[in-house]
């Protein structure tokens, strides 16, 4: 089962599954938009898979999702309010959903003996500095100690944090693609830089998180990152830009693995594993399972120290190539 499973995310999860997982018996929907499900469900019908379902409900309300995960092995929980501005103008409504829901889906996952549960996160939850990234953090530290009270259901909790997603709804991609129609792009800061992760890429994390988390895991992948003036420059090369100024809530740089996580952080290759500091388990256990070697203490990953930088030509070649949007 998706929790949020109209979004972005959901629909490129639901494909990868019917595609790559024939052998799944049942694939439910769960979000609280009947609209959204009746255009997905044209996408992907009933009668064509023979096992999708789409319930609709909302992850505020736990008994609903206690109806909904019966008989569900595997959970990806990927509802959340997620607009910066909107969760600071209404910082109850974003912690009703995406703390006290987080709660919710923890509580309905072991009353319901779900096998295995991944959270998505986001960059904004490491060292936040706006209520959205506030809320996930908090939503991150409930899903690591859920697995410290699993009793008798043995579910095992994790969580895949990830920065910004490729054109998704809402983002910065869009919003310039349509702003330079109006003849000059709102810059907040020159000097702001984005991590970049392309839609598919996070489709796998999850994936990778729910064959090998042992539980407590925080997955974080090894992406590329992207100046705020380069990414305008591929979008729209001849058209002017206007510094406007940081809004409330937002970084220069955004970081998804802090100094103060580097003791728990092990290097496993294509991601970056940050492990639970309540010792569940061995670091050798670990090791043997997922592989991977301790980072150095002073060790940090952040968007403006990011090893790997696109270049304006890797951005219009990305953008043309997943995004179809041209230089203008």
């Amino acid at each position: 089962m998706i929790t949020g499973g109209t979004g972005s995310f959901g629909r490129a999860f639901v494909s990868k599954l019917i595609e790559d997982f024939p052998d799944i018996a049942r694939l439910v929907v769960y979000s609280r938009d009947e609209l959204k499900q009746y255009e997905m469900s044209k996408v992907f019908p009933q009668t064509k898979t023979g096992k999708i379902r789409y319930f609709i409900g909302d992850v505020r309300d736990e008994e609903r999702l206690k109806l909904a995960f019966r008989g569900i092995d595997i959970v990806v929980h990927a509802a959340a309010l997620k607009q910066v501005p909107a969760a600071e103008y209404n910082p109850t409504e974003c912690i009703k959903t995406n703390v006290i829901g987080a709660q919710n889906v923890i509580s309905a996952a072991m009353a319901c003996n779900v096998q295995n549960i991944v959270a998505l996160s986001t960059d904004k939850a490491a060292a936040p500095v706006n209520l959205y990234g506030a809320t996930k953090l908090c939503s991150d530290k409930l899903f690591v100690a859920a697995n410290n009270i699993t009793g008798a259901s043995g579910t095992i909790f994790s969580v895949v944090r990830y920065g910004n997603v490729m054109g998704s709804r809402g983002s910065v991609i869009p919003f310039f693609a349509e702003q330079r129609k109006k003849g000059f792009l709102p810059i907040t800061d020159g000097r702001m830089t984005r991590f970049n992760i392309l839609l598919e890429e996070g489709v796998e994390m999850v994936l990778h998180a729910i064959e090998n988390a042992l539980g407590g895991e925080i997955f974080v992948p090894k992406i590329p990152s992207y100046n705020i003036l380069d990414l305008a420059n591929a979008i729209a090369p001849s058209v002017p830009t206007k510094i406007v100024g940081i809004r409330p809530g937002e970084k220069i740089h955004e970081e998804m693995i802090t100094i103060a996580d580097a003791p728990m952080t092990v290097d496993a290759g294509k991601y970056y594993i940050i492990l639970p500091d309540n010792y569940r388990y061995s670091f050798s256990e670990f090791s043997e399972k997922v592989g991977g070697e301790r980072v150095n203490d002073n060790f940090r990953y952040n968007s403006g120290e990011n090893e790997h930088f696109l270049s304006i030509e890797q951005l219009r070649e990305l953008l043309a190539a997943k995004l179809d949007i041209n230089p203008f």
